[in-house]
């Protein structure tokens, strides 16, 4: 996308700083909150041969949910003059969907189809869709990629990647 494609609706905010400031205090809140309660159901305490197996991790717990609610209260009751200040912008977010968007289907694919197939059709399709090479370009540089990542780790390093649970492309190979 050049700077001609965007236009004025791409330049409002889809969220801003401070409610993503509050979203993220709130989620690594939880995440330590449940590190430290799992811990200490595991036991945090000091046991007559040492530290028991969740002293360490529910400390830890503790520090980032304090950390993370001092920050949520930061978030909320700082006034500060870019409170409305745009997180993204609706142009951006289409930038960062349209590469995370086929990154996550491409991790679907891998566990039906394989490392090896999933990975070729994911190197043409970026090709052809955002680098805007020809589509049989972007079918040889993916299909290449792909045979010089399975004769790497398949034949010279003998570690299998996964070959897929749907259908197993290399089946004819023997792999």
């Amino acid at each position: 996308m050049t700077n001609t494609d965007i236009t004025s609706a791409d330049k409002h905010a889809v969220i801003g700083v401070r409610a993503m400031e509050i979203i993220v205090a709130v989620v690594i809140l939880a995440f330590g909150a449940v590190i430290a309660w799992a811990s200490y159901d595991l036991g945090a305490g000091w046991a007559d041969d040492g530290p028991q197996a969740g002293y360490f991790p529910f400390y830890i717990g503790v520090i980032i949910a304090i950390s993370s609610f001092v920050t949520l209260m930061q978030a909320l009751l700082t006034r500060a003059p870019d409170v409305g200040a745009a997180f993204v912008e609706r142009g951006q977010l289409k930038l960062v969907l349209s590469v995370l968007v086929p990154a996550l289907v491409y991790v679907l694919v891998i566990q039906w189809f394989g490392i090896y197939l999933a990975s070729a059709i994911y190197i043409a399709v970026f090709m052809v869709w955002l680098g805007k090479y020809a589509w049989w370009k972007g079918l040889l540089l993916g299909v290449i990629v792909s045979v010089c990542v399975f004769m790497m780790f398949e034949v010279w390093f003998q570690v299998p990647l996964h070959k897929g649970t749907l259908y197993n492309p290399l089946s004819f190979t023997g792999y």
